[in-house]
């Protein structure tokens, strides 16, 4: 079974992609706001694809507050990581936004939120999970 880990500081979010992803989708799903235990799941394997909120209100890394363009692009940077699919999901959905954040971070896709199409929700994941 493929693993999604989800990054989101909103409770509401996981608990609706969690439902989404493991009952409609067969995924399993692990779930961190934290940057160093994102980084360590990872490195470790424990996850198949990232879905990353662009903003991470409480997450800090070394003391900084940092958002899902900034985990994404250490991800990215890391050697361990970097080919580990990370998907963006954010509300922050105006003209130009998914450009800019997918050239910023370097990740592998974007979905708005809210999400209203469920099976292209799925589909788009299950697209960036290695065989």
């Amino acid at each position: 079974m493929k693993t999604v880990l989800i990054v989101e500081d909103e409770v509401i979010n996981v608990k609706v992609f969690s439902k989404i992803l493991t009952k409609q989708g067969g995924f399993a799903v692990k779930h961190s706001e934290n940057p160093e235990e994102v980084i360590q799941l990872a490195k470790s394997g424990q996850a198949d694809v990232i879905l990353m909120d662009v903003s991470l209100a409480r997450s800090f890394y070394q003391g900084k507050p940092v958002d899902g363009i900034k985990i994404t692009q250490m991800l990215k940077a890391d050697s361990t990581t970097a080919r580990l699919p990370v998907i963006l999901v954010t509300a922050h959905a105006r003209e130009g936004d998914r450009e800019a954040f997918l050239q910023q971070s370097g990740a592998d896709g974007y979905i708005p939120k809210p999400v209203i199409d469920l099976q292209d929700f799925l589909a788009q994941i299950a697209a960036m999970v290695p065989v």
